[in-house]
């Protein structure tokens, strides 16, 4: 005969083990400053003895929302996106709130079935890097209680409260640093080109090689944000001849700076920075590790996520008199060795 589980203990149990209310038992789950010490100290060896877990799900039913905020990335293993939910957590935690973690991969079936799934656990907000220019199913999303904050992407129209880095500069820098080593025929890898913070970065970049006579500016686009995506890039590069290499590189993100950083290298047959200098985007941890270490355009990836869970909690504390808010942070240059290597002088 199979041994019957018993049913888990409840409230009224607690509260019967430690000779109190249920509405005692209640006020030392959510408010225990308001609780004698000594009754505090009763019911939580109650709850111990019992194993008693609280029904979190029926107490965000009573309360309209839960105490979590959805957060949907657009690729978890960019450890940008790392940092970013780090900086979220740690906003959150001051609340006493938990942050849950999607990773839509760049897919709008992935990234539609979160925003589902957060809507259903009537999450207290969600927090949103989306593959498109504010879609619309986030207006619609906000319109029916949930708060919605774009996390690094701006709102077109402002309808949306937004935290982001200013891309655009970001890209400037990266080629302005580039312009002022010498290097003249600049790659830009990147891609796909339907996210707009690599369109931006190339936007950014374009505006700064415009500005110096003889440079020039190719795009290698990639079909996404990755290492191995940026390995194939810079094969690419590697097979062509020295004379129709470009001088420079600037990556869209680390991940595929460092993807091409590799492939450059690997047989001896290029040098960085001397025959082809390299930056990248984000200043993630890795990029001051790579064999040749990464120079890059650091943004404060964990401020953005703290930022953008202040933001989101203001907005569900005043839903009616919130005014959206767009908050952008200005991106850093960040020089390492594989820009700042001597170049061999030219032959004569």
């Amino acid at each position: 005969m199979a041994e019957q589980i018993p049913p888990p203990a409840s409230v009224r149990d607690v509260a019967a083990l430690a000779g109190v209310s249920v509405g005692t038992v209640s006020n030392v789950l959510n408010r225990p400053d308001k609780v004698a010490p000594g009754t505090v100290e009763r019911v939580q060896a109650a709850i111990e003895r019992l194993g008693f877990v609280r029904n979190d799900a029926a107490r965000q039913l009573r309360a309209g929302r839960s105490r979590s905020i959805g957060l949907v990335v657009l690729d978890v293993r960019n450890p940008f996106f790392t940092d970013v939910a780090r900086g979220a957590e740690d906003r959150a935690a001051e609340d006493g709130m938990t942050v849950l973690l999607g990773n839509s991969d760049d897919d709008p079936v992935r990234e539609g079935a979160y925003l589902d799934l957060f809507e259903e656990q009537r999450v207290h907000g969600v927090l949103i890097s989306p593959r498109t220019d504010d879609p619309p199913r986030l207006h619609r999303l906000r319109s029916r209680g949930t708060p919605v904050v774009l996390v690094d992407r701006e709102s077109p129209d402002l309808g949306l409260s937004s935290v982001a880095v200013d891309d655009v500069v970001g890209g400037e820098l990266a080629a302005r640093h580039l312009l002022s080593i010498g290097r003249r025929r600049i790659a830009f890898v990147g891609g796909p080109s339907s996210i707009r913070q690599v369109t931006d970065r190339l936007a950014g970049a374009r505006a700064a090689v415009a500005e110096v006579e003889g440079a020039t500016l190719e795009v290698v686009e990639t079909e996404a944000l990755t290492v191995l995506a940026g390995r194939a890039a810079g094969e690419a590069l590697r097979a062509r001849r020295p004379e129709d290499r470009p001088d420079a590189v600037f990556a869209a993100n680390d991940l595929l700076a460092m993807g091409v950083l590799q492939a450059l290298v690997m047989r001896g047959e290029v040098r960085v920075p001397e025959d082809v200098a390299l930056i990248g985007y984000d200043d993630i941890d890795f990029a001051s590790a790579a064999v040749v270490p990464l120079s890059s355009i650091r943004q404060p990836a964990a401020l953005i996520g703290y930022t953008a869970v202040d933001l989101l909690l203001r907005e569900a504390a005043t839903p009616q008199g919130f005014e959206r808010e767009r908050v952008v942070f200005q991106p850093e240059l960040v020089v390492r060795e594989s820009t700042i290597g001597e170049r061999p002088a030219p032959s004569r």
